[in-house]
């Protein structure tokens, strides 16, 4: 496929690509907030690294975090299809200016691995109970106004004004919720290990759910139009007799009276169907 044919139709715009640095977003958050909980107990907050392989000095303690899968929400599945932003309803009052389009959100789970790391095991145990208090905390690693990059450049929240951290109002809030899951067996968590050659430390995992944004389109509104009933949509066929009995004519009737009007068929629309015979059409392997 060129390039041509995945340009926009004319009268419509492009924006940038919102979501595409959410998940380093939620690393970075998910640190912070380990940090931030030690500094506020007046502990020396531990170093926080990603490489496993990562062999500390003396008495250095470390928590690593290590992202290790990034899966799609099953629970949470939606089309792709173009739809209207929830910021239109905030931006257009008028039914001819140009509305702006988005995608469904990618919804997502992020699995991270953390495991401790001290020079006696005593010290590192207490590291992991202060680490497992600190996250069950957590109720959102993100939770700011939701922020939409339009075509021209600005960046508004979903009540249509200037994206602001601390907004308040009725605005559309951006969450990213954590929980504990139990999604690594010991086994898999001995192959991370001994692929990153670190040696095996105690470890639990958890789940990050995010929701990725991609690009707004800015444009005309499509006007959709719907064709007129067919007459004979208009008043149904009788299926029943007054008697509540099934007339001759329908599935599971026997013989009746009084018959079923015909009806005009809906007009044949595309190419006529093959490889197919009615229902009272007898099959070539019939004798």
């Amino acid at each position: 496929m060129s390039d041509a044919t995945r340009l926009m139709p004319e009268g419509f715009e492009r924006g940038p690509v919102q979501g595409a640095n959410l998940i380093g977003e939620v690393t970075e958050a998910l640190h912070r907030w380990l940090l931030d909980g030690f500094q506020a107990q007046g502990i020396a907050p531990p170093r926080i690294e990603e490489d496993l392989s990562f062999v500390p000095k003396d008495r250095e303690e470390v928590v690593y975090v290590y992202m290790y899968r990034v899966a799609r929400n099953e629970s949470l599945m939606n089309v792709k299809k173009w739809r209207a932003s929830t910021l239109s309803r905030a931006t257009s009052n008028e039914i001819d200016e140009d509305l702006l389009f988005e995608r469904p959100p990618l919804f997502l789970h992020l699995y991270y691995l953390l495991s401790v790391h001290s020079r006696f095991r005593s010290e590192a145990e207490r590291l992991m109970g202060f680490t497992l208090m600190r996250l069950n905390e957590a109720t959102h690693l993100v939770y700011r106004p939701r922020r939409y990059q339009l075509p021209d450049g600005k960046t508004l929240d979903s009540a249509g004004r200037p994206w602001s951290a601390d907004a308040e109002g009725d605005v559309e809030m951006e969450k990213v919720s954590l929980a504990l899951v139990d999604d690594l067996t010991v086994g898999d968590a001995i192959n991370f290990f001994t692929i990153n050659e670190a040696p095996y430390r105690p470890f639990v995992t958890y789940r990050a759910m995010c929701a990725m944004r991609g690009s707004m389109v800015a444009g005309p509104p499509t006007r959709v139009t719907t064709r007129p009933a067919h007459p004979w949509m208009a008043k149904p066929p009788p299926t029943t007799r007054p008697s509540g009995r099934m007339p001759q004519g329908v599935s599971g009737g026997g013989p009746a009276s009084e018959e079923v009007p015909e009806s005009p068929g809906m007009p044949q629309i595309g190419p006529e169907g093959f490889g197919h015979r009615t229902l009272d059409e007898p099959s070539d392997s019939e004798d």
